[in-house]
């Protein structure tokens, strides 16, 4: 069931029998959710319908989760021989587009009952694995065992990206279901506020140790920054919020914009937030997971981080201050004072890991501390470009999760969604998306010292010249 998920498991301990016990669960948990989540899609027919004109058919989703396994495990030494090559090779690439203009490979795809049949394979062999292959804890890094984890964490990240996908579908091909309830409660928007933060120094990253989780290679490693004092919204922006950026049209003033935001306005000929419904009479409503709604007003804005930071200086325009979006430190801080210093995000108390609805929930909903909504409900997109902390290795069996994120194109966002389950969920957890790319994510604003655009697009223009030196 989507609303009882468990939370990461943890690799350290002494009683294997116990973590066998508890890692067939979460496998079977994970595999269960993401098929259940294809129940969405109407017919099998709908399978091979894109939602995104440049990312692969809904197939190839279906398919690359379970052949990640299989792929990892026989990198990892664990398997010796593969349960298909032609589908652990087709299935492999192609999840991140990584331009706008690229288009799905006219491939020819297998049906969806030879995939539901190899899905089953791959179940019946991890599950066997699980169950048998010799364990020592703690499991680390290089333990075949991790190749397991790694497989069920990616598929957790890609119940989320599916879902993303899902929302995009045309409703004609979608259908409700079950196990993914709608929150009922809507209403207008709520006045912001800015709650103000003083200047700490936080170091990021989780060093060269597992802490018993699960972790992707960007988590190890350390930075360690001086953190200016800094005032936050107190709530995520909101639909309502933002209406009053649409309504004065800021998708068609261009000085709200940077060269890479016209960019995605011409490609992609937006005037509003990419899950709003515009309507002939000026009106708008709001595309949920199975369903079109009224507008949420009180629920957080969904918007890629162009758009956020045109907002940004649409506001600060407005109001005569610098408003922009935080660092990935200046959300640590916010995360520590906000007291969630937790290692995992309690789910009883944010808008996580399916815990409560397959949707957002109004802005206002749970506090920490002074602020709403520092973990959970929608991702919160940060200022900060993805590059690694020193120390940083990458892991030989995954070689390309992080390293094309070091572009300078790739910003952070932290937080988690209602979608967010496993890895998602755990504090030290970096994932970054391009500044483009639709996802369940919002902001919130801040004003305090940081960078202008100028110096935004040097610190851009480095990382890329650096990335493209060392991996392009």
């Amino acid at each position: 069931m989507a609303r009882q998920q468990m939370q990461s498991v943890r690799l350290d301990g002494e009683d294997i029998v116990s973590i066998r016990r508890e890692l067939r669960r979460y496998f079977h948990q994970s595999f269960d959710l993401f098929e259940s989540l294809f129940d969405l899609l109407k017919s099998d027919d709908v399978f091979y319908q894109q939602s995104e004109p440049t990312r692969h058919p809904m197939i190839f989703y279906f398919g690359h989760t379970a052949i990640f396994y299989i792929n990892k495990l026989v990198t990892a030494g664990v398997l010796q021989e593969r349960l298909n090559p032609q589908f652990e090779a087709l299935f492999a690439v192609g999840v991140d587009e990584m331009s706008w203009d690229a288009q799905s490979d006219r491939l020819r795809w297998p049906s969806v009952d030879e995939i539901r049949s190899y899905r089953q394979s791959v179940r019946i062999c991890v599950d066997g694995l699980i169950s048998t292959f010799p364990m020592r804890l703690p499991i680390t890094q290089n333990d075949p065992f991790w190749a397991i984890w790694m497989g069920i964490e990616h598929e957790r990240i890609h119940i989320e990206t599916s879902s993303v996908l899902h929302r995009q579908m045309p409703l004609e091909f979608i259908r409700p279901h079950k196990d993914f309830p709608l929150c009922l409660s809507r209403g207008d928007f709520l006045e912001n506020s800015l709650i103000f933060f003083q200047g700490r120094e936080v170091t990021l990253g989780k060093g060269d140790e597992d802490h018993g989780l699960y972790g992707w290679d960007n988590e190890y490693g350390f930075e360690r920054y001086k953190v200016e004092s800094f005032e936050a919204s107190k709530y995520l922006v909101s639909n309502g919020e933002f209406m009053d950026f649409v309504a004065a049209n800021g998708y068609g003033i261009s000085q709200w914009w940077d060269d890479e935001g016209l960019k995605y306005l011409k490609i992609r000929n937006s005037t509003c937030p990419p899950f709003w419904i515009p309507h002939d009479n000026g009106s708008y409503t709001y595309r949920a997971l199975c369903e079109e709604i009224e507008m949420p007003y009180n629920w957080p804005v969904e918007v890629n981080a162009l758009e956020a930071e045109a907002f940004c200086r649409w506001k600060s325009a407005q109001k005569g201050i610098d408003y922009r979006l935080p660092t990935e430190a200046e959300w640590e801080v916010m995360a520590q004072v906000g007291e969630v210093e937790e290692d995992v995000f309690d789910d009883s108390k944010a808008n996580l890991n399916f815990a409560h609805y397959a949707s957002s929930v109004p802005v206002d909903t749970f506090s920490h501390g002074e602020l709403y909504d520092v973990v959970g409900n929608v991702w919160q997109w940060t200022q900060t470009q993805m590059a690694p902390f020193e120390g940083f290795k990458t892991h030989p069996w995954y070689d390309d999760f992080t390293e094309p994120t070091f572009d300078g194109k790739h910003n952070i966002f932290k937080g988690g969604s209602w979608a967010s389950t496993g890895n998602e969920m755990v504090r030290t957890s970096r994932y970054a998306f391009r500044r483009h790319f639709i996802q369940h994510a919002g902001f919130r604003y801040v004003i305090g010292e940081g960078d202008n655009d100028i110096l935004k697009q040097a610190r851009i223009d480095a990382l890329y010249e650096s990335w493209n030196k060392q991996y392009g």
